[in-house]
């Protein structure tokens, strides 16, 4: 039985890696997809681990090779999604999730019209602002672009399956671990059963 594909989107700040740490603490037969990235390591960051970090050259390689699933840039760099190593847990029957932006989780339901599209939402701007202060990461002209990313982005938001608003972590989290369920349900069901 193949994996199901799940796509997870959101602001910079809605606290999407926090749930997709809670959900893989959670469940079973779930793998979080390191992306290649161009841009640099932040001080607490491991190569192979939190991300794939890659020069431009080699970028361009996998490019090049259909060695990504998806890519796009965003903020001045490149975040890709190795093709190869999503598609070995989906056949091997593990779920999959995908902490991308849109425009990545766009061409993978273009590619892969069954992924599941959830995207997760801050309370309110005030409050993603305050949590992008809070994480104290970037600059204030960084913090400005990654606000003014986060209005065209939630646009977007009525194009994906499923909106998980991260207001309260542990209701986040019951929301996200649901969907994943109810997708699991699905794909248990006898053959007969399926549309």
């Amino acid at each position: 039985m193949r994996g199901n594909l799940f796509v997870i989107s959101g602001p910079s700040g809605a606290g999407k890696g926090t749930l997709v740490v809670r959900v893989l603490e959670s469940l079973k037969d779930v793998w979080l997809s390191v992306s290649a990235t161009t841009r640099d390591p932040r001080p607490d960051e491991v190569d192979g681990c939190h991300y794939f970090f890659v020069s431009n050259q080699r970028f361009d390689q996998l490019i090049e090779q259909n060695g990504l699933l998806e890519w796009a840039s965003v903020h001045g760099c490149r975040y890709g999604t190795l093709r190869a190593e999503v598609m070995h847990r989906l056949e091997a029957g593990i779920d999959v999730i995908l902490e991308i932006d849109p425009q990545g989780a766009f061409q993978v339901k273009e590619k892969f019209p069954a992924a599941i599209l959830i995207f997760v939402m801050p309370p309110s701007m005030a409050e993603l602002e305050r949590r992008l202060r809070a994480r104290a990461t970037e600059s204030a002209a960084q913090i400005a672009t990654r606000l003014q990313a986060a209005k065209v982005e939630i646009f977007a938001k009525e194009r994906y399956n499923s909106v998980v608003v991260n207001d309260d972590l542990d209701k986040a989290t019951r929301d996200l671990v649901d969907i994943i369920m109810a997708a699991r349900a699905v794909v248990d069901e006898p053959e007969g059963d399926q549309a």
